[in-house]
């Protein structure tokens, strides 16, 4: 441990307390890590992960005012000083929350340097700290990614910049995160193109930009496989913000962008919903999405306002949500070697430490709950059953033909000929909402 300090003094390990009153907010009411569920543990389902930007180096500041979270672990004479300081806190929060998981940009780790070697150098001895904390607690990186959005040289992009030496220091950073991914044993690593879009169609040669961004990644592959890593690629959506048009806009704008330059065999989704909803989806349809077509690896667990227009990073409270969620989860077998990791911030009102754990924990619970539903809807078989009937068609005749790609537009107009027009069958929309509003 970087420091003997305890941060969060009076607060111990998180318990289950399954019959806890209303009030009693540092405890589990619905997470217990060690409950089987369809064979696996509640854990092993779950795969929670803090991420270290909001819940570590987060101030509460916004646009319109100055920060309001005073973190002890955020005070020193130096950028390294507090670098080590606010490793210790994290740990401590991560153990004493129970998660197996964490998350980090390369910057939020460690200060930025005058020079790329200065940066590298700070990063190495930082991660030294973080491996032997690793060790010491078995807490593990569920992922790693690089900040190519928020320094200066960025402000064009990074792998899309118009002028090849941006991208150039992108490739060099990036080449550094891979090898500290592998050191730490990151079981991901993930792309998010903040500044990879335009704010105007005028001064943009699209077409060029994309090329350039997916000859980066393909770099970015070639050098995983010469070093040895061993991670899952994860290229994360976002339709707009900072950008006005991000060209990872939404699940299916990404796995066409993947298939059409031969990528997808290599990367696949992690999944934010709080931009999913920014795109104008609803909170599960990239989850979704992304899962019927194999490339759902991994989910940033968060939720928005959906009155607003901007991402606000907020924890996720809502079990229907949680629900639809661990439903897809569980139907493709698992998140592994992704999970939820709780990319959402305490808002800026909230400047209690404590906050920062029942935040965590109210989460938690709700994704519990989730799961739970989840597993009953799949055991009882109702909703599947109901989904199947109204499929049927599909299953024999012409129908089953078209299913198995054997049907030509000859035969489906002979089809008519003889059966004439088809029968108006309804939705049962309402229905499908009542059966599942019995599971939450």
């Amino acid at each position: 441990m970087s420091s003997n300090s305890e941060f969060f003094t009076g607060i111990s390990k998180i318990p289950y307390v399954p019959d806890a009153r209303a009030q009693e907010v540092l405890c589990f009411k619905h997470y217990n890590a060690s409950e089987i569920l369809l064979g696996r543990k509640m854990e092993d389902w779950l795969r929670f992960s803090v991420c270290y930007w909001h819940s570590f180096c987060g101030t509460g500041a916004d646009p319109f005012g100055s920060p309001t979270l005073c973190r002890p672990w955020n005070e020193g004479d130096s950028g390294m000083e507090i670098a080590k300081k606010r490793l210790g806190a994290a740990f401590e929060f991560f153990t004493k929350l129970g998660v197996k998981y964490y998350t980090f940009h390369d910057r939020d780790m460690a200060p930025e340097g005058h020079t790329l070697e200065e940066s590298n150098r700070n990063l190495d001895e930082i991660t030294d700290v973080a491996l032997e904390l690793q060790k010491q607690t078995g807490v593990k990186v569920l992922w790693i990614t690089c900040n190519l959005f928020a320094h200066p040289r960025y402000m064009n992009g990074a792998s899309t910049n118009p002028d090849s030496h941006v991208l150039a220091y992108a490739g060099a950073q990036v080449k550094k995160g891979l090898e500290i991914a592998k050191k730490l044993g990151a079981e991901n690593f993930v792309f998010w193109g903040g500044r990879e879009g335009f704010l105007s169609i005028l001064n943009t040669d699209v077409a060029a930009e994309l090329k350039h961004m997916a000859n980066f990644f393909k770099m970015a592959v070639a050098y995983k496989e010469k070093i040895g890593l061993k991670c899952q690629f994860l290229i994360e959506p976002k339709p707009k913000e900072p950008c006005k048009h991000q060209y990872d806009y939404d699940a299916m704008s990404v796995i066409g962008f993947l298939k059409h330059f031969g990528l997808d065999r290599d990367f696949k989704l992690n999944i934010e919903p709080n931009h999913t909803t920014l795109a104008g989806h609803s909170y599960e349809h990239d989850i979704i999405m992304a899962s019927v077509f194999g490339m759902l690896g991994s989910v940033d667990s968060n939720t928005g306002s959906p009155d607003l227009g901007w991402d606000t990073d907020q924890f996720p409270m809502d079990i229907r949500n949680t629900t639809l969620v661990m439903k897809a989860v569980i139907e493709q077998g698992g998140l592994q070697p992704g999970g939820l990791n709780f990319d959402a911030k305490v808002r800026r009102e909230s400047t209690d430490l404590e906050d920062l754990f029942i935040a965590h924990i109210a989460a938690m619970d709700a994704f519990a709950r989730g799961l739970r539903n989840a597993v009953r809807i799949i055991e009882e078989g109702v909703m599947q059953n109901m989904l199947q009937e109204r499929y049927i068609s599909f299953s024999h005749g012409i129908g089953q033909k078209v299913d198995e790609g054997s049907a030509s537009l000859e035969d489906l107009e002979e089809f008519i000929k003889q059966n004439g027009e088809p029968k108006v069958t309804s939705g049962k929309q309402e229905k499908y909402e009542a059966v599942f509003n019995h599971y939450l």
